[in-house]
């Protein structure tokens, strides 16, 4: 369809906010996965939390349209996106920490995004181009599962990623996943700082032992398989789950867990970057 002069001038104008807005940002930061529920958006916001609280200026960009989670997570739900003449206002999470999210769109949280391809790139674009994001340090893309239409439309639309962290778990289906996103991230040649491996195993709060849930190991033998850093292994601990539904930061909450030293010592490597 050929665009009238009108929408020819509005592209070209968003792309040229797009540009300034990016040349804003230190670092971009792809955390993606090709399966859901391996939690994704909990390594996410919690890179988000930790960059924020060493004092890094940080921006957390939730790209799952149809199935935003961070707004939830950071305690901003049913909070709306404030609209000036400058543009679109993120919303301020703590010090130092902005986010957006199509959650902050949407009317009610049960309500459902059906979106095609072209209308979900267009909010991508505008959600990069014209936020007020300020001057960044870094920001957290936080994809949604796969390799379809949201992570194509932002390798595309940011094409100098500092790197991109694949979360997986350590059943084999999860670790095949893992491997298509490697190659989907190679093809479009972002680097790939690791493989994260979560629900790692988990320790009874009875008796002290371990107890491996799915397998071990299987995200460590896969980043040898491929030749890239394994980033380490997140357990399964029910207060990260009561942490991420009540909206209160994990990582800030128990700063001496396994899982916050994990994901503290991949931001120590992004800052090196």
């Amino acid at each position: 369809m050929m665009q009238s002069p009108e929408q020819i001038k509005r592209q070209q104008e968003l792309d040229r906010k797009l540009k300034e807005n990016l040349g804003r940002i230190r670092k971009k930061l792809f955390v993606l996965s090709n399966k859901g529920g391996v939690g994704k958006s909990f390594v996410a916001t919690s890179l988000a939390l930790i960059a924020a609280k060493k004092g890094l200026q940080t921006g957390i960009l939730d790209a799952d349209i149809h199935g935003p989670s961070i707004a939830h997570m950071l305690g901003f739900a049913g909070m709306p996106l404030g609209v000036t003449e400058e543009g679109i206002e993120p919303i301020g999470v703590r010090d130092n920490l902005v986010a957006v999210s199509t959650a902050s769109l949407l009317r009610s949280q049960d309500d459902s995004v059906i979106w095609r391809g072209p209308l979900k790139m267009g909010l991508l674009k505008q959600f990069l181009a014209e936020v007020r994001w300020g001057e960044l340090d870094l920001l957290v893309i936080d994809s949604p599962p796969g390799t379809g239409d949201e992570p194509l439309s932002i390798a595309q639309l940011i094409p100098e990623m500092c790197g991109a962290i694949v979360v997986t778990s350590p059943q084999d289906v999860a670790l095949l996943d893992a491997r298509k996103c490697i190659s989907f991230l190679n093809q479009l040649k972002i680097p790939v700082l690791g493989i994260l491996e979560n629900l790692s195993g988990m320790v009874c709060p009875h008796c002290g032992k371990r107890i491996d849930v799915f397998k071990i190991g299987g995200g460590k033998q896969a980043a040898l398989d491929l030749q890239i850093p394994f980033l380490g292994a997140i357990p399964i601990d029910m207060a990260i789950v009561e942490a991420s539904d009540s909206g209160k930061p994990y990582v800030l909450e128990h700063p001496e867990s396994e899982a916050a030293k994990v994901l503290e010592a991949i931001i120590e490597e992004v800052n090196k970057l």
